[in-house]
């Protein structure tokens, strides 16, 4: 993809607009019924012709924001044509349908069959749904595929989300993430006392152990927040989608990489019992689907954060540097206290741990005779 292309797509940042759910007529008798997710029943709705199903597919994103919002509405335009239309689905950008911090519920509840977000934002559900996003001195993006598909990830992804009734595909990954922007110079552990920070997940603690205050806000709600001084400081993903909320307005002090999210997966997340109901050739559409978002998108955003980058130091006098070593030193050891203390919170919640605590060692022993070997070299 060329510069126009990305840097296109980083103008486009709309705010969300309210749009009112849309239901079906009762349709003749003997047509087969589809989950368009009616609150009494999400498993069992009117269909919209015979044979045919409508979902819906809520984001926490901007509407066509780049690679996340775009990355959805490829993933719902994939399900519908490779169905043919036996399974429509219709994409709600954040606050469309519902708020972008209830996707959670709203899937869960039948108010949609579907949602495109990270799974670290439901933390306040289960502890242990950050791994399956992204946690701090955590995995990279081909680790991570790696222990979901490979490594025993997905059987407890499974099992975690089946006590909420629902299922989870990885379709997304934005790749390691930067540190974020900050209105002063960070030159020690000191400049985070009293600093007010947007951050999700479990990131969040860490900063709160530095001395700082986390502030959890949805994609669309940073910018004013930082223009306001409600925030000192904010993370968000990296160079591209960073270029499009235009932050180097507010501030040129830009960080990375971040500690906190090495490698941001985003989830194709289903109400399980819609799930259960598709035939199994419309089950292995879905899943496809998302495993090609999944490879797709880490592609997309690989090509316009190196893009972006030049972009925001060249074109907008952006300050580009690391946190001082001593600084990620001491992140990443609140990281292991903070990611192990999510074991005692359950029999479940240990083996997700552990699993990937044991992917994580294996990942370590292998990586200097891997990628971290050859970058090394490679300088």
């Amino acid at each position: 993809m060329d510069r126009r292309t990305f840097l296109s797509g980083a103008a486009v940042v709309s705010a969300s607009v309210a749009l009112a759910a849309c239901g079906e007529g009762e349709d003749q008798e003997n047509q087969q019924t589809a989950e368009t997710g009616t609150p009494d029943n999400p498993a069992e709705a009117p269909s919209v012709s015979r044979g045919m199903r409508e979902w819906r597919l809520v984001t926490t994103w901007p509407k066509n924001f780049p690679g996340l919002g775009t990355g959805a509405q490829r993933l719902a335009d994939h399900i519908t044509t490779a169905s043919e239309g036996r399974l429509t689905v219709k994409l709600y950008a954040a606050g469309e349908l519902v708020p972008p911090f209830e996707n959670f519920d709203a899937v869960r509840e039948g108010k949609a069959q579907m949602s495109h977000a990270a799974a670290y934002y439901w933390i306040n559900k289960h502890r242990s749904t950050p791994f399956y996003a992204a946690v701090p001195g955590g995995l990279v993006a081909q680790e991570h595929n790696a222990w979901v598909y490979h490594g025993g990830g997905q059987e407890l992804w499974d099992e975690l989300y089946a006590e909420f009734g629902l299922k989870a595909f990885l379709a997304g990954n934005s790749g390691t993430q930067m540190g974020g922007w900050f209105q002063k110079e960070i030159n020690s552990i000191e400049d985070f006392q009293g600093l007010k920070m947007r951050i999700p997940g479990l990131g969040a603690e860490v900063i709160n152990r530095l001395g700082a205050t986390a502030v959890n806000l949805p994609g669309g709600e940073i910018m004013p927040a930082l223009q306001s001084g409600v925030i000192d400081a904010t993370e968000w993903v990296g160079p591209w989608n960073d270029l499009a909320f235009g932050f180097y307005k507010i501030t040129k002090n830009y960080y990375g990489p971040g500690f906190h999210e090495p490698g941001t997966a985003s989830e194709l997340l289903l109400n399980k019992a819609a799930w259960d109901g598709l035939e199994p050739d419309l089950q292995a559409i879905v899943e496809d689907a998302a495993a090609a978002t999944n490879v797709r998108m880490l592609a997309e955003f690989t090509a316009a954060n190196n893009e972006s980058q030049r972009v925001l130091v060249e074109e907008h006098g952006v300050e580009l540097r690391p946190f001082p070593k001593d600084v990620f030193d001491e992140m990443l050891v609140h990281s292991d206290d903070v990611v192990r203390a999510t074991a005692e919170e359950g029999d479940l919640a240990r083996r997700i741990f552990e699993s990937w605590e044991r992917f994580r060692s294996e990942a370590r022993a292998r990586n200097p005779y891997a990628e971290q070997g050859y970058l090394q070299l490679r300088g």
